[in-house]
Formats: C-alpha cells, structure tokens, sequence
C-alpha cells in the first residue's frame, strides 16, 4: 500500500502562514494594551496599572525567548534533506524575528476588581491563581485550566511588582471569603 505524504514545500507554506497568523494575532492584541489601559498607576474605580520596560520583558519571556532562537536554527539543518527552498527558511525566520520584537517591547498591565489586563488580553480573576513558587523578579499567575500552558508572567520593575502582588494578593483572599459573610 502506497502512502502520500504532502511536499516538503506544502509543509513549508503551512508552517510559514501558521506562523504569520500567530504573528499577526499577537500583534493585533498587542495595539489594544494603550486602549484596555489608558492610564497608569492607581486607578479611580480602585486597581493599579504598570508599564513594563523592554528589560523587565526580557526577564518575563526568557524562556520563550531561547524557544524561539532555537526554532529559527532548526529549519536551516533541514532544508537540504528535505528539498525545501531557501526562501521558506528565510520568511521563518523574518517572521520569528518579529515576533521575539513584540515579545520584548514595554508592556501595560492593569489590575482591577474583576480582570487582569496583560498582552492585550482581558483575564477574570476566577480563572486566575497565584503560582504557589514565584520568581524573583516577576509574577507568576497561573490560568486554571490550563496545565502546564497555563503559566501567566506579569513584568515590571520591583515596586510596580510589590503593588500588583499585593492588589492580587486582595483579590484571592476576598475570593476565599464567602460574600455576606465579611462583616461577622
């Protein structure tokens, strides 16, 4: 029995516009942050909102950063083998490339009573927790449900950090307490 297998060139044009969408779906999150959190600081309905610098991403996305180092070499050991042109392993990378820039530009991040703003997404805090071990230099949330693609890190500089931990920190435990009963 003969088995198809598509050409090493569709796999190639697959893979690149995959990626390219990703891209695209991340930059496209990533205009929203100015508009979810116009201001910084405290908030006037209660919450806080930080700017992240590109250091404190580097220090937030370091795992993802050597992920994505490590998948813009892997395509050009295969090209040979697998007959791919050049210009596939080229547009990878370009795109790759990109996407590591938006991983490490300044971020805005806000916490108010009922969401977490982070990447330009909107997070409810029922389907957020506190990492039990958190990192030293950023915040570690975790996305119930999620498994082990759940962890959220949040960056910014230490006292940014300090206040964004503390306001979590309120919000789990008026979580943990019944409503009704906070005034017994």
């Amino acid at each position: 029995m003969e088995t198809y297998l598509p050409s090493a060139e569709a796999v190639a044009v697959t893979a690149v516009t995959v990626l390219a969408l990703i891209v695209l779906w991340d930059a496209f999150w990533l205009t929203r942050q100015r508009s979810d959190v116009p201001e910084l600081g405290n908030l006037p309905a209660g919450g806080f909102a930080w700017e992240s610098e590109g250091v404190h991403e580097l220090v937030r996305q370091w795992g993802n950063l050597g992920s994505m180092a490590a998948m813009m070499v892997l395509p050009w050991g295969l090209l040979e083998v697998s007959n791919t042109p050049m210009i596939y392993a080229i547009v990878w990378d370009i795109l790759l490339a990109l996407h590591l820039i938006s991983l490490v530009i300044p971020k805005r991040y806000a916490i108010t009573s009922t969401h977490l703003f982070a990447d330009g997404q909107r997070y409810p805090w029922e389907r957020l927790r506190l990492a039990k071990r958190q990192p030293k230099r950023r915040i570690m949330l975790l996305r119930n449900g999620w498994g082990p693609f759940g962890p959220l890190p949040l960056g910014g500089d230490a006292a940014a950090l300090k206040t964004a931990r503390a306001y979590i920190e309120a919000m789990e435990q008026a979580r943990r307490i019944p409503s009704g009963m906070e005034s017994e």
